[in-house]
């Protein structure tokens, strides 16, 4: 009988590795340090589109197709360390939409939340379960999941918008559907700013039952915000890490206004500078007024009015504001809040 051969520790687990990978195994201490690291290392990076090279090529795609043809007209912002994938963050997608005077984009729906921030334009409208609202620039619009939305501009300029869906959240759970209407315009049953009417004053009805995790208010328009972040402003000193921020909620639970994204809008005064911060949460940021600059961990982003860039989880930012500034911005801050693992650092080191 020939005597199994001595091995030697590494060539013993080689074997072994071998051996057990027929059946669909692997080790998991030859992982362990990248599956549980000691701190977030997000595989993706800073990244930033500059409005005035984006927007001729916004304005060529609307002469390459209609927003009918193409069903919603959009240039995905495609984080460059995450090619191929349509994602912003590895949880995030966004991309900025264009609809042109007189065009719709018809009607359909889906599984994915979405949200809507005007960068450009004014008097589109969007429709959502039966009710319209005219967009301006600067307002944040939500759709809910599974809710019926078209829009249309009835104005005489192009509207441009930031789009930022929860694709890459739905897909990791395989509960993507969608379903096209049977027109391109849903009926509206609902009188315009019904929602806001019943909703938007701090108050409800007296009879409201909640229903869905989403906002009953489907658009937040920015004279609104605009005047609470000015009256914080007036009443103390701006945050060291964040300037004078909020973040939109859900006047029915207190929640954010989508169940899987947060929602927030700053303003930096003239010259502050904030203190290092990190977080959780990747960021999409939209820049609504002012200039200035962002470090994200050793690299610097200028930014002016309607640029939009990336921060990644984790890595410690500072903003800068040369003139008063205000930034839009959304993340998954939500669902890692649920989850019980959402972390900031107001030191950045």
């Amino acid at each position: 009988m020939t005597a199994e051969p001595v091995r030697s520790g590494a060539n013993a687990r080689r074997d072994f590795y071998e051996r057990i990978a027929t059946l669909s195994m692997t080790p998991l201490w030859e992982s362990m340090h990248q599956l549980v690291p000691p701190a977030p290392a997000p595989k993706y990076g800073p990244a930033h589109w500059d409005y005035a090279q984006v927007r001729p090529y916004l304005m060529e795609s609307g002469a390459l197709i209609t927003a009918k043809e193409a069903i919603r007209r959009v240039l995905i912002l495609e984080n460059p360390a995450l090619k191929g994938t349509a994602c912003a963050t590895p949880t995030l997608y966004a991309g900025l939409q264009l609809i042109l005077p007189g065009e719709i984009a018809p009607s359909h729906r889906h599984t994915q939340s979405a949200l809507r921030f005007i960068v450009e334009g004014e008097g589109a409208y969007t429709a959502v379960d039966g009710e319209r609202t005219i967009m301006r620039e600067g307002d944040f619009v939500i759709t809910p999941s599974w809710t019926w939305h078209d829009h249309g501009n009835e104005s005489s300029k192009p509207m441009v918008w930031l789009d930022g869906l929860d694709i890459p959240i739905v897909a990791m759970f395989n509960a993507s559907f969608a379903e096209n209407g049977a027109q391109d315009e849903q009926v509206i049953t609902r009188p315009q700013g019904d929602s806001d009417a019943r909703y938007a004053a701090g108050l409800l009805p007296v009879d409201h039952k909640v229903a869905r995790q989403a906002s009953p208010i489907f658009n937040y328009p920015y004279a609104r915000t605009r005047e609470a972040l000015a009256r914080m402003a007036a009443a103390g000193a701006p945050d060291p890490c964040h300037g004078h921020k909020l973040r939109y909620v859900n006047p029915a639970t207190g929640g954010a206004p989508i169940p899987t994204m947060g929602t927030f809008m700053q303003l930096l005064p003239k010259g502050f500078a904030t203190a290092p911060y990190r977080s959780t949460d990747g960021t999409v940021v939209s820049v609504v007024e002012g200039e200035g600059e962002t470090t994200i961990g050793k690299e610097v982003i200028a930014w002016k009015k309607r640029d939009h860039f990336i921060v990644p989880s984790w890595m410690t930012v500072t903003h800068k504001a040369s003139s008063e500034a205000v930034l839009f911005s959304f993340s998954d801050r939500p669902i890692q809040e649920r989850l019980d693992l959402w972390r900031e650092d107001r030191g950045g080191k």
